[in-house]
């Protein structure tokens, strides 16, 4: 196969051609791009390999742009970097690599091109096309890549065993490129991720997290989570996940299997939204139920309180997994505690005062909120499906109706502190804080208004109620 058609449409394949026959360097582009290329794919990162020095190629092509291009070099690993606006390309010379087993860190030393591709983690990816004059365009494929793409296949070039026990990370990769191509991982491939599962301890948490949210962010994460079950490298480093795996029966009294319950609701979510923290949310909505399983035999299986638990173990589970502790994490922890409430909010006779405290509770978050209570509807029965979700559009127009008229999402209450210390001549103490509070209360119980007119008269009620005198004005 030739590509040199699909080259000529970005000149970069030509100037670093020509850069290369200038120093006598024969170079390649490999990797990924190749493999986006052939499988239409879109990609703006390049990997070029020279059998030589990356260094000196890149420092040479950067050179022959009249304008500045920006050039990053790493003497330590042999690479360097162009940034061409929006593209990335990388330069490396060709190399070989050899592991001490108890070290993610390789011996380099340099290679030949059959070398260099060898060593790279699938065969879809140890694939590279021809930047040289004799076979300008030529696709060079020693392992049966183009092959393995037409069989869907993800498989090592090299006995895989090897492959995984060198990097390890390469069996989150895997998983991660089934997932992503919807391709299925060879036989031998996936018997060895079972074997090497273990060597995940020497990878750090950052390099794990980062493949497994690229799995989160696929059309379809609930593939790549089984398969990550399948292969056991979930249970290395999410034991509370598998921990759902299951069903447990008494008096012939069962409960759903969580662990396939919380992959439906993500793939539901991923159906209206890409947004990474809502698919966790979806993910962790159920964390607490192991903790919180208990049989009663007049109901079953019951399961009370893991909405709060959930929401306490979000952090921990978060620091764990080297995840965001900021907004983000509050975020999911927020829709883990509050992902029961709306389904309370189905019956005809439901408060104003209950439709507030959500709107106050879940602020800015209600719609994301609604969308997670969606898509937790995971029933086979579709009319008991259809009665949910027409039961969730009588709860969105409720809670539209009364935000509309009380305007408590987000709200702050109309007094603040420093009203309240000038009005009474006070100084900041624990009265200020109760004098608030019963404010908030009594506008989300609907009792007043939320206006400041309403809220200043319960103010000097209450206050008095507690012996304060409002200050007269000289």
């Amino acid at each position: 196969m030739n590509l040199k058609h699909r080259l000529d449409e970005h000149e970069v394949f030509l100037r670093v051609a020509q850069v290369s026959e200038r120093l006598g360097l024969e170079t390649y582009v490999v990797g990924g791009y190749v493999r986006d290329l052939i499988l239409g794919r879109p990609s703006k990162d390049i990997d070029f390999t020279c059998v030589g020095s990356g260094i000196e190629l890149a420092q040479q092509v950067a050179s022959t742009y009249e304008e500045h291009v920006p050039l990053s070099v790493f003497k330590n690993f042999g690479t360097a970097m162009l940034k061409l606006q929006d593209w990335e390309l990388e330069f490396v010379g060709a190399r070989k690599e050899s592991y001490r087993l108890e070290s993610r860190k390789p011996i380099v030393e340099d290679g030949t091109l059959l070398e260099d591709l060898e060593r790279r983690d699938f065969t879809i990816n140890a694939m590279a096309i021809s930047l040289n004059p004799s076979n300008y365009g030529e696709l060079i494929d020693p392992f049966d890549g183009l092959g393995d793409m037409k069989r869907k296949l993800i498989k090592t070039p090299l006995e895989p065993g090897i492959t995984f026990s060198d990097d390890p990370l390469r069996m989150l990769r895997a998983v991660r490129f089934a997932a992503q191509l919807n391709f299925d991982i060879e036989a031998d491939t996936f018997f060895a991720l079972s074997e090497n599962a273990s060597r995940l301890q020497i990878i750090s948490g950052e390099r794990i997290i980062d493949e497994l949210n690229k799995v989160i962010l696929t059309s379809k994460p609930s593939y790549g989570f089984k398969l990550l079950f399948a292969s056991r490298l979930l249970h290395e480093f999410f034991p509370e996940l598998v921990e759902l795996q299951g069903v447990d029966s008494v008096d012939d009294k069962s409960h759903k299997d969580n662990f396939y319950h919380t992959l439906q609701v993500l793939d539901n979510v991923c159906q209206f939204s890409a947004d990474l923290w809502l698919r966790w949310a979806a993910i962790l909505h159920d964390i607490a139920k192991p903790a919180t399983k208990r049989f009663n035999p007049k109901v079953g299986w019951t399961f009370h309180g893991h909405e709060d638990k959930g929401a306490r173990m979000t952090p921990g589970i978060f620091r764990r997994l080297k995840l965001p502790m900021d907004d983000r994490m509050k975020y999911v922890q927020k829709l883990v505690k509050l992902h029961l409430r709306p389904i309370a909010l189905v019956k005809d006779e439901v408060t104003d005062s209950a439709l507030r405290r959500l709107l106050f509770d879940a602020g800015d978050d209600i719609d994301d909120l609604m969308k997670l209570c969606r898509a937790d509807i995971t029933s086979k029965n579709n009319k008991k499906v259809q009665k949910y979700l027409d039961n969730f559009d009588k709860v969105e127009k409720k809670l539209l109706e009364v935000e509309e008229k009380d305007q408590v999402r987000n709200f702050q209450p109309p007094i603040s502190g420093e009203e309240i210390m000038e009005t009474f001549g006070i100084s900041p103490s624990k009265i200020i804080g109760d004098i608030k509070e019963e404010i908030k209360e009594a506008i989300l119980e609907g009792r007043i208004q939320n206006n400041p007119e309403e809220a200043r008269n319960l103010m000097m009620k209450i206050a008095l109620e507690k012996g304060l005198s409002p200050q007269s004005k000289s």
